[in-house]
């Protein structure tokens, strides 16, 4: 078995899916290039954050929103590894064959190794490069590990998933510190895990140095586990799904608190960009809210691929205390971290610099984006300005889902919606600016869009790498190492 090392706990709480980024303007005014803190919360709903759900018990998400800038328009892929790719290569996922589903656990899929990624970008930039939390770009080779890809220091795990307090996903044990094996026999739930590693980085950086501390929070993905003093402060709710995540939530919320506050102890706030993102819509099926948007993870409409997340720094934004609803993609943090750190991408990438919207609230340089292309499925979404175009299935949670009170009352409607992702789809156009919801096609209305829209789809399609889609390899298998999930098998 691998190198082992053991991991500290600590009552400290733990963030989720947020993109805090410490950034100045590198050479604009002579400016010290800024630390950055990306902090993504995975799995969080639209309707599942204070600033659009007053029941939402996040007041330290809910401040950070309020005194930056709320994006309403920030778009993410519908699922977590198409997601990543995207903020670490600035590449939409159809283009490194990561748009089909989830890298699964002992599937030899990855984020190929010719793609140059962000750490790596912000290395060479002289910044100190952290990650915290989950990874889900590829494990069965070394080189497709985060310190293998840029990053100098990991603490995590692998996986898409995995159990919050015994941290194993089916039948091995997954949890690392750089290299080795990270054994908690504590049990410790791991985001205080998480929390607690990002405090020791925090602590004992030289603010001197710019960081880049990337946080790709468990919370609030399934399964369903949190500690019963944030499931109590939503004792109101009688669904136990929509309980226990709820209270997932609010921990989040103060993990985000915890590490806010080391920032401003270690004095690395007063140059500082702070970004939060879900890395895609809430699985309604699993207790998760996207009201009163359509559909879920795993879709292609609104409330799987429209990220709740917003931008904060005390020095950085020129325009501040409002919500942004310029179009933006998870593509578009690439470039627009890599200015703030005064570099520019070494490749022509589908991310475009955002920095003059998130800044001074001037229109967003970006008019298109590919939601997905994925030739397996035969399904593909586009925007073009306000409009929308979907072919094929969109994926498998087509409704608009309320508020459970019961799961069971919710189960029903959502198996139903599940047959969905076979059904013979007709191409379907939506003008998301007058009707984000999703309600009215125009397609039989609007020809000439269609027609428009269909074209330029096609153009996108010329620049399709094919999906990767490897089963499960018995090779990856645990029990061939010890127990435990590890790379050097592909």
């Amino acid at each position: 078995m691998a190198e082992v090392c053991r991991v500290r706990s600590s009552g400290t709480m733990i963030v989720l899916t947020l993109v805090v980024a410490v950034l100045s303007v590198a050479g604009c005014n002579g400016a010290k290039q800024p630390h950055i803190v990306f902090i993504v919360a995975d799995d969080l709903g639209w309707n599942d954050v204070g600033w659009h759900n007053p029941a939402m018990i996040t007041p330290t998400l809910n401040r950070m929103a309020s005194e930056g800038v709320i994006l309403n328009s920030s778009y993410v892929q519908y699922l977590c590894s198409p997601s990543r790719t995207s903020f670490m290569t600035g590449y939409f996922p159809y283009r490194t064959g990561l748009q089909h589903e989830v890298i699964a656990a002992g599937q030899p899929r990855y984020l190929p190794a010719h793609f140059t990624t962000l750490p790596e970008m912000l290395g060479k930039q002289g910044y100190r490069t952290h990650i915290v939390g989950k990874w889900h770009l590829g494990m069965c080779n070394w080189k497709y590990t985060p310190t293998e890809r840029g990053f100098e220091s990991f603490f995590g795990y692998y996986s898409g998933m995995e159990f919050y307090y015994n941290h194993t996903r089916l039948d091995g044990y997954d949890f690392r510190a750089n290299k080795s094996v990270a054994l908690d026999p504590t049990r410790t739930y791991a985001d205080y895990l998480f929390v607690d590693h990002a405090l020791d980085i925090i602590e004992k950086h030289n603010p001197e140095e710019p960081l880049f501390l990337y946080l790709p929070f468990h919370l609030v993905h399934v399964p369903h586990e949190v500690p019963a003093r944030f499931e109590n402060m939503y004792s109101s709710i009688q669904d136990d799904y929509r309980r226990i995540y709820c209270g997932m939530v609010s921990m989040l919320d103060e993990a985000v608190k915890n590490v806010t506050d080391a920032l401003e102890k270690a004095g690395l706030t007063d140059n500082m960009f702070l970004i939060f993102t879900t890395d895609n819509g809430g699985p309604t099926f699993n207790g998760a809210n996207n009201l009163p948007l359509r559909g879920a993870k795993a879709t292609y409409w609104e409330g799987g691929t429209r990220g709740a997340g917003f931008v904060h720094s005390k020095n950085l934004l020129q325009k501040t205390g409002y919500t942004n609803n310029g179009m933006m993609h998870a593509a578009d943090w690439f470039p627009t971290l890599l200015h703030l750190a005064g570099s520019k991408p070494d490749s022509d990438i589908d991310g475009v610099n955002q920095w003059d919207m998130l800044s001074t609230g001037v229109d967003s340089p970006r008019t298109t984006f590919v939601y997905n292309i994925d030739n397996i499925t035969r399904a593909a979404a586009i925007r073009h300005g306000d409009y929308k175009l979907m072919v094929g299935s969109p994926g498998g949670w087509n409704g608009w889902y309320p508020l459970p009170k019961l799961h069971a009352q919710l189960k029903e409607q959502l198996a139903h919606d599940a047959e969905d992702v076979d059904r013979q789809w007709k191409p379907q156009l939506y003008n998301i600016k007058e009707d984000p919801e999703e309600r009215h096609d125009l397609s039989s209305q609007m020809p000439e869009m269609m027609k428009f829209l269909q074209g330029e789809l096609e153009k996108y399609r010329q620049k399709e790498v094919p999906p990767q889609n490897a089963p499960y390899d018995p090779a990856g298998d645990p029990t061939h190492f010890g127990g435990v999930w590890t790379p050097g098998w592909c």
